[in-house]
């Protein structure tokens, strides 16, 4: 595939993972919508999905959507390092476009909310107790399960007298939404689960320089590198356990 094709398709997938995925916290969030205060498993079930309908999107692509899990394909030798820049190119500036889509979506909205120095929360991820170093180990433990996930689980194949033994394949990126769900569910809670550096630092940029929300807080730039490396270094630990599985068979 062109380096065209791979960032066009990335910016697609990852668009439409951004504008549904902070589309969610922002109908829970902020008031006169449907889905106010709707709860910590609504935004679970709207981010799993958020993938599940981005990736089928970027399927073309492959439907990375996340600098981590691309990492992950290179360091197993799943990527080539020469289309790297691209699927990164692709992912920022989807997930820029799509922060700014949902903000269009939920402009009268957010005039309307009565602690605009709170809205960073819907677009980027934050701790709820602050500290670096568990911040961050916290980051690269959700993105190791998400990346070991897509490089150690079964590929769909014809098992004996025909029979198909179903893994990720079958499942498709359904499958990919049930791994995020449960992360998101069992591993969210202490820094709202980026584990992608993408749909984390794409919305702060778009927070900080181009939404027009009157008296919005800073982008909490001080926190904003964790987010970034966490999943980057997850993602590379589970690629190299992948390859160290695979070189003992």
């Amino acid at each position: 595939m062109s380096a065209g094709a791979i960032i066009v398709w990335e910016l697609l997938g990852t668009a439409t993972l951004i504008l549904l995925g902070n589309g969610v916290v922002a109908n829970h969030v902020l008031r006169k919508n449907n889905g106010h205060n709707a709860g910590f498993l609504f935004i679970n079930l709207g981010w799993a999905f958020a993938v599940f309908t981005g990736a089928s999107i970027a399927a073309p692509s492959g439907a990375h959507l996340n600098p981590a899990v691309t990492l992950g394909l290179a360091i197993a030798d799943k990527t080539s390092w020469a289309d790297v820049p691209f699927y990164f190119i692709g992912q920022m500036a989807g997930a820029i476009l799509g922060a700014v889509l949902c903000w269009a979506t939920y402009k009268l909205q957010f005039d309307d909310h009565p602690e605009p120095e709170n809205t960073l929360g819907i677009f980027s991820t934050g701790p709820q107790i602050q500290n670096t170093a568990w911040n961050l180990v916290t980051e690269i433990i959700g993105t190791f399960v998400l990346v070991a996930w897509i490089l150690l689980s079964p590929v769909y194949a014809a098992g004996d007298g025909g029979t198909p033994n179903f893994g990720n394949s079958a499942l498709g990126y359904a499958g990919v939404s049930f791994v995020v769900l449960v992360i998101g569910a069992s591993l969210g809670g202490p820094t709202g689960y980026a584990i992608n550096p993408a749909r984390d630092l794409g919305p702060r940029i778009a927070y900080a320089f181009l939404l027009p929300i009157r008296n919005k807080a800073n982008a909490n730039w001080g926190y904003s590198w964790i987010p970034v490396v966490g999943p980057l270094v997850g993602g590379a630990i589970a690629a190299l356990v992948y390859l160290a599985v695979h070189n003992l068979s």
